[in-house]
């Protein structure tokens, strides 16, 4: 006699069933829907405790107008670092700092950038726009920020001493890029031949020999060229500009001469 077969289930697609499972699923998201809107709401409150002779946020009204101002903060604010923006878009043009996206292209030199504002001023580098002036020795400057810094150069105050050598200068910024001489330390490192230098400046500028970027276009003739320094002697040759010193009258067309000849006077 043979074993008998064991009972199995049948599955079976009732349709009132399903439609009933249906129902459930339903309400349970109604549910949790409602949860987290008490819970958002209660939050609401929190944040706007009643003070005494306030009325207490009782209308349905003034409670949804709250929940939407906190709604719209929480749609302003970065997933990635909690940090929060005026409006989406300034919201999607952060966000480029998490993903590493890049959509503004220079035409002129290929470098890519994540705001338009910051392509603009990129390009005056290649334009030869420089519109802030400094009003004690004539030089210009890309940015108002660069004219700023500048500015304390005309400044007599030197605070800033160096413990090695003594040497003083008006910011701390360049003391410590200053101090980097005496310690040796030289963290920034080319990939292409490993040569190492003190700032990350002096690494980007050597980067173009490797690359041949030439970002600097002389505004008289098609020449080019790799650092800022090299384009503002060559124009000098166009423009017939001289560098006088103003305690002499000797004349350099070097910069670096005339600046080396100064301590002649000091």
């Amino acid at each position: 006699m043979s074993d008998p077969e064991p009972c199995r289930m049948k599955h079976t697609e009732d349709p009132e069933e399903q439609r009933e499972l249906s129902e459930v699923e339903e309400e349970s998201e109604e549910l949790s829907e409602v949860k987290e809107e008490s819970e958002e709401l209660s939050e609401v409150e929190e944040e706007h405790h009643v003070k005494p002779g306030e009325k207490p946020l009782s209308r349905s009204k003034t409670k949804k107008t709250l929940l939407k101002k906190r709604r719209a903060k929480k749609s302003t604010t970065c997933t990635q670092c909690g940090k929060s923006f005026p409006s989406k878009h300034k919201l999607e043009i952060h966000m480029r700092v998490h993903t590493g996206e890049k959509p503004f292209t220079c035409d002129q030199c290929g470098k890519r950038f994540s705001d338009k504002q910051n392509l603009k001023k990129h390009i005056k580098v290649h334009t030869g726009e420089r519109p802030f002036t400094c009003d004690q020795c004539g030089k210009t400057f890309l940015r108002a920020s660069d004219l700023k810094r500048h500015l304390t150069v005309h400044m007599k105050e030197k605070p800033h001493s160096c413990s090695v050598c003594g040497k003083s200068f008006s910011q701390l910024q360049y003391l410590h890029a200053h101090e980097k001489i005496h310690t040796c330390v030289r963290e920034y490192m080319c990939f292409e031949c490993e040569k190492t230098f003190t700032s990350a400046n002096n690494l980007k500028v050597h980067e173009r020999i490797h690359t041949g970027e030439k970002p600097y276009k002389c505004s008289h003739c098609d020449k080019r060229f790799s650092q800022s320094t090299n384009l503002k002697k060559h124009e000098r040759l166009h423009t017939g500009e001289k560098l006088k010193c103003d305690q002499c009258g000797i004349i350099f067309s070097i910069k670096c001469h005339l600046k080396r000849h100064m301590k002649i006077h000091v």
